[in-house]
C-alpha cells in the first residue's frame, strides 16, 4: 500500500509540475517565450479544434485591394481566427486593430501574419528584379531588400511575396520584369541574396521580414509568353533549369514559397506532389510553408483539374499546399474532407504547424503589434535613397555608343524630348508596392540638376507613350535643331510589364519610333534612353540613336543617377540579364540553349539569327583588357580541389567596375549540355591603369556536374571548358 501509494504520490508530482509548465504565463506553455519554439507549437497545436486549425490554413484581404487582377471574393468582416492577411494598406494602425481582434477575440490569442506583395520596394521603390540582376551585385540587391523589409515591417507587414525566381526566356511574358532574367544561376544568387536582405539574421527583428520565393514553378515557361497558361515542361528540364534557383533560395533559408498558376505538363503546380512535397519537403526538407497565389486553388477547376472547389481543395492540400490565398476553398471544405476521411488530421497538423512555426520565429506572439511611427520615420531615409540611387545607377546598360558620343562633356545646348522625360508613374515599374508618382525624381529633373551651370535644356514632348498624333512631332524638331545633343526617353508604360501583360510585340510603339526618325532629320547625335521593363525589339530604333542607354524602370531615385551616367560623372557597368532579341521572331533566343544537329543550318533567312545585344554585353567609358585566365590544374581527379584566376587590367582613362562572367561546358556528356552555363560571378571596381584579380572556386560535383531528370547529380570523367571572354580552357577529369 505504501508503495503504491508513493508511485501515486510520484505520478501525481509529475502532473503537477506538467500543469505548472503549461499553466505558466497564463496557462500555456505557447505563451512561454523561453520555451523552444518546437513545444510551443505542439502545446498549442495540443490545444486548438478542427476548425481553429482549418482557419489558419487561409489568407484574405484587409484594406484597400489595389491589384487590378485581384477581382475576387472580398472579406466583408475577417474572423478573428483567420491565419494570414495580406495587407493592402501602409499604416499601423489598421493592422494593429485588426491583430487585437484576433489577439483578444479568438479563444487561444493566435495572432495573424500579414503579407503583402513588396516586389522591388515597398515605398521608397528601387529598380525592377531585372535591372537588379543587370548590376551583377548581390550585396547592393539584398541592401536594398532590407530597407524594403524594414518600411514594410513598421507598416505593418510581416512577410512578402517576394523574390520572384522564375526563369524566363521569353521576354513577351510581361512577368520578366519581376524575375532576375534568363539564368538559372542568376537567378539563384539574386534570390538568395533578396532572402538575406528581408529576413536577415533574425527575422523576429523590428525592420526584417519573411521571405517568399516564387512562383513555384517553371511559371516562366508559359507557351508564347502568356500569363497563366499551360507549360510544357520535361522533368530534365525541370531540374536542369526551373527548380536550380528554388534550391538555392531554400538553402538561403527562405521562409515560405508560393506555388505557380501554370500546368505543368498535366499537373499544375498549385496541385503537385511531386514539386511541393517530394521536392521540396522530403528532399531539400524545408520547413516553412508553402501558399497559393491567388485564387490558384479554385483556378484548378479551370485548368481541368477538379470538377469542383472541394475537390480543388483536396488536390492541392494533399499535394502539399499549406495556405489558401483567396479561393475560399480551405475555409469552406477542409473540415468536411477530414470527416470524410479524404484528408486525415496528420496532414492538417503538419500543414498548421508549419504556419505556426513561422509566426513565432517572426516574434508574433511576443509582439504582435507593429510601433506606430510617422511615414517620415520609415520611408525615404537617406541611407534607403542611396541606395535606391546606387543600384539604379549599378542596373544601367550603355547598350551603344558610337564615335563616343557620350558623355557630354563638352555640348552646351541638350533638347530633352519624349513621353518618359517627365513622367512619374512610368519610371516605378510594375508592383510599385506603394509607390506614388509624387514620389519620383524625373528625367528632366535629374538633367537639369546635373547639368545646372554646365548646359542649357529644352524640352518637347514630342509624343505621348502611345497613341497616333503626330502634333508635338514639329516642336521636339524645333528643340533637336537648337540643340547640340539630342536625350530622346522612350519606353513602356507601367502597365505593359508585369501580370497579366504579355504582349505579342516587344517592339515599342510605332508612334514612338516615329519620333525618333523626324529627330534623326537635325542632324544633332540622338541619345537614347529606354525605360522599360522588359527587353525590346530596337532593331528600327538602334541605327537612329547614336548612343542607347537602358535605365529599365528604375524607381523613385534613378534620374540623377541616369544623368550622371549621361554626363560621365558615373562610368556605367551594368551588364544585361537577358538577351535583346533581333526581333519579335526570335523569341525565345537566350544564351544558354542546347547545340543544334546543324550547326552550319537552320538560321533565319529573312532576318540574323543572332541577338542584337546578347547576355552579359554592356559597356563603360573606359576600356578593360583581360590577362590569360590561369586553372590551378588542367587534370584534376574527383574530391580534388580547382580553381581559375584571370586578372583584369583598366587599361583607360576612368575609374570604372568591371563583371567577370565564368561560364563551364561540357563538350560531350551523356545528357546533352547547353553550350556554357553561368557558374559563377564577381563585380570589382578597378581605377585607371589599376589590375584586380578575379576567382573562381570550382566545385567539381557542383560546377562541373549535372543532374538527371530525377535530379540526382552525376559527375562523368572527360574533357571540360572554363569559359571567359572569348578564352577557353580545357580541363579533364580523370578517374
Amino acid at each position: 500500500m505504501r508503495k503504491k501509494a508513493l508511485v501515486y504520490g510520484i505520478c501525481l508530482l509529475g502532473m503537477v509540475c506538467t500543469l505548472s509548465a503549461k499553466d505558466k504565463k497564463g496557462g500555456a506553455l505557447y505563451k512561454d517565450a523561453k520555451a523552444p519554439i518546437e513545444k510551443r507549437v505542439d502545446d498549442l497545436l495540443s490545444r486548438m479544434t478542427l476548425e481553429e486549425k482549418v482557419m489558419q490554413l487561409n489568407q484574405y484581404t484587409l484594406g484597400r485591394n489595389n491589384n487590378v487582377n485581384n477581382v475576387g471574393e472580398e472579406v466583408k468582416k475577417v474572423p478573428a481566427e483567420i491565419g494570414s492577411l495580406i495587407y493592402f494598406e501602409a499604416n499601423p494602425e489598421l493592422r494593429n486593430n485588426m491583430q487585437k481582434k484576433a489577439m483578444e477575440e479568438s479563444r487561444l490569442g493566435i495572432p495573424i501574419i500579414f503579407g503583402y506583395d513588396a516586389i522591388h520596394g515597398f515605398r521608397t521603390v528601387y529598380p525592377i528584379s531585372l535591372a537588379q540582376a543587370c548590376s551583377w551585385n548581390p550585396d547592393l540587391v539584398e541592401q536594398a531588400c532590407a530597407v524594403s523589409a524594414q518600411e514594410a515591417r513598421m507598416s505593418g507587414v510581416d512577410w512578402t511575396f517576394s523574390p520572384m525566381i522564375d526563369v524566363a526566356r521569353d521576354p513577351r511574358w510581361g512577368r520578366v520584369a519581376e524575375g532576375y532574367g534568363e539564368d538559372p544561376y542568376a537567378n539563384g544568387v539574386f534570390g538568395a541574396a533578396s532572402v538575406r536582405g528581408y529576413q536577415g539574421d533574425n527575422m523576429s527583428a523590428e525592420n526584417r521580414v519573411a521571405a517568399c520565393l516564387k512562383h513555384y514553378v517553371g511559371y516562366g515557361a508559359s507557351e508564347a509568353g502568356r500569363d497563366y497558361v499551360y507549360t510544357e515542361i520535361s522533368r530534365q528540364t525541370l531540374w536542369d533549369t526551373y527548380l536550380l534557383p528554388y534550391e538555392m533560395g531554400v538553402k538561403a533559408g527562405a521562409a515560405t514559397l508560393m506555388s505557380s498558376f501554370n500546368d505543368i505538363s498535366g499537373v499544375p503546380g498549385s496541385a503537385n506532389p511531386y514539386t511541393m512535397t517530394e521536392i521540396l519537403k522530403n528532399r531539400w526538407r524545408h520547413d516553412g510553408f508553402i501558399v497559393s497565389d491567388w485564387g490558384a486553388i479554385e483556378q484548378l477547376k479551370n485548368q481541368g483539374l477538379a470538377a469542383t472547389k472541394k475537390e480543388a481543395a483536396r488536390y492541392a492540400f494533399t499535394a502539399g499546399l499549406e495556405m489558401d490565398m483567396m479561393s475560399h476553398a480551405y475555409d469552406r471544405h477542409l473540415k468536411e474532407l477530414v470527416e470524410e476521411g479524404k484528408v486525415s488530421m496528420a496532414q492538417v497538423d503538419e500543414a498548421v504547424r508549419r504556419v505556426l512555426l513561422l509566426k513565432f520565429r517572426l516574434g508574433l506572439f511576443e509582439r504582435p503589434y507593429t510601433p506606430v511611427t510617422t511615414e517620415k520615420e520609415r520611408f525615404f531615409r537617406p541611407q534607403s535613397m542611396d541606395i535606391a540611387a546606387r543600384l539604379a545607377a549599378e542596373s544601367m546598360v550603355l547598350l551603344k555608343n558610337e564615335n563616343n558620343v557620350l558623355p557630354l562633356t563638352d555640348k552646351k545646348k541638350i533638347a530633352v524630348i519624349g513621353p518618359m522625360a517627365k513622367n512619374g508613374w512610368d519610371l516605378l515599374g510594375s508592383w510599385r508596392g506603394h509607390g506614388k508618382d509624387t514620389d519620383v525624381a524625373m528625367l528632366y529633373d535629374g538633367l537639369a540638376a546635373e547639368f545646372a551651370g554646365k548646359a542649357e535644356l529644352r524640352y518637347a514632348l514630342g509624343c505621348n507613350t502611345q497613341g497616333d498624333n503626330r502634333e508635338g512631332f514639329a516642336e521636339a524638331l524645333e528643340a533637336a535643331r537648337w540643340s547640340d545633343v539630342v536625350v530622346l526617353c522612350l519606353g513602356e508604360m507601367m502597365t505593359w510589364s508585369g501580370e497579366n501583360a504579355s504582349r505579342s510585340s516587344i517592339a515599342l510603339p510605332q508612334m514612338q519610333e516615329e519620333l525618333a526618325k523626324e529627330l534623326k532629320k537635325a542632324g544633332k547625335p540622338v541619345v537614347l534612353v529606354l525605360v522599360n521593363g522588359r527587353p525590346l525589339e530596337l532593331n528600327r530604333l538602334e541605327p537612329v540613336a547614336d548612343a542607347i542607354l537602358e535605365i529599365w524602370q528604375p524607381g523613385v531615385n534613378g534620374a540623377l543617377p541616369m544623368a550622371g551616367i549621361l554626363s560621365g560623372r558615373i562610368n556605367p557597368s551594368g551588364k544585361l540579364a537577358m538577351t535583346f532579341p533581333y526581333s519579335t521572331g526570335q523569341i525565345p533566343i537566350y544564351y544558354n540553349r542546347r547545340k543544334s544537329g546543324r550547326g552550319h543550318q537552320g538560321f533565319y533567312k529573312d532576318i540574323t539569327s543572332e541577338p542584337l545585344y546578347p547576355f552579359g554585353h554592356g559597356l563603360s567609358y573606359t576600356e578593360f583588357k583581360y590577362g590569360t585566365v590561369t586553372p590551378s590544374a588542367t587534370k584534376v581527379k574527383r574530391g580534388e580541389k580547382l580553381s581559375a584566376e584571370v586578372t583584369v587590367t583598366n587599361i583607360g582613362a576612368r575609374d570604372g567596375a568591371e563583371t567577370v562572367h565564368w561560364f563551364i561546358s561540357d563538350p560531350y556528356c551523356s545528357i546533352t549540355r547547353p553550350v556554357k552555363e553561368l557558374k559563377h560571378f564577381e563585380k570589382q571596381f578597378i581605377k585607371a591603369g589599376e589590375t584586380k584579380t578575379f576567382r573562381f572556386d570550382i566545385d567539381l560535383e557542383r560546377d562541373f556536374g549535372f543532374v538527371n531528370e530525377d535530379g540526382r547529380r552525376f559527375l562523368e570523367t572527360g574533357e571540360y571548358n572554363i569559359h571567359v571572354l572569348g578564352q577557353t580552357v580545357k580541363i579533364e577529369l580523370i578517374d
